[in-house]
């Protein structure tokens, strides 16, 4: 192992490394400096990582850690790349895809509510995750996210800032084909689905 800094001379001994200020000696404020970036040096280790914590997990250890490099993580021979998981969802798309990146926003989400103790089907938690990532992107429900990308005007305006999606729509001149549930029920009629899809058309006598 090679380590370059400088001003200063290095010197090994199996686990110690001592490092030697070149030159005259500086003032307090000046030593304590160089102290915090010497800290600052990688000796070793994966970059993003700061920590390292193993626990015990049912009969097995696993290690938690402190910051995330999913990438050189999974290049070690030590890991098992099966069960290695992320919670930084930009990362896991990135790395693994916008399948994996799903499947991670399942698995939180559902852990979350279960430690509050609530029983939500995982089929609702599903849906959400299918939404995020129905266009290959992640996407967050929020206004500006699968919200924007609404073809609906009302449908957009039933959720945040009502004012701005009917101000933006009018200077377009969008039209809305109330073709969804949301718009019609803000208008008080029957949603196209179910019962309210046919048309009934009767001979009059």
């Amino acid at each position: 192992m090679k380590i370059k800094a400088k001003g200063f001379n290095i010197e090994f001994e199996e686990n110690v490394i001592t490092f030697s200020q070149k030159g005259k000696t500086e003032e307090i404020k000046e030593l304590y400096n160089l102290k915090e970036k010497i800290k600052a040096i990688k000796v070793g280790g994966i970059k993003g990582i700061k920590q390292v914590l193993p626990v015990k997990r049912g009969e097995e250890y696993i290690v938690l850690t402190a910051g995330t490099n999913l990438k050189d993580v999974l290049s070690l021979n030590e890991v098992d790349t099966t069960r290695t998981v992320s919670n930084d969802l930009y990362e896991t798309f990135e790395v693994l895809g916008i399948e994996a990146t799903r499947q991670l926003i399942i698995d939180e989400v559902y852990k979350v509510i279960e430690s509050q103790g609530l029983n939500v089907n995982i089929r609702h938690i599903m849906l959400v995750a299918d939404i995020m990532c129905a266009n290959g992107q992640v996407k967050g429900i929020t206004r500006y996210g699968v919200v924007s990308e609404k073809a609906s005007v009302l449908a957009r305006a039933s959720f945040e800032t009502p004012i701005k999606h009917l101000i933006n729509a009018a200077l377009e001149g969008e039209v809305d084909h109330l073709s969804s549930v949301v718009e019609n029920v803000m208008i008080n009629q029957p949603v196209p689905l179910g019962t309210g899809l046919p048309g009934l058309v009767t001979k009059m006598k």
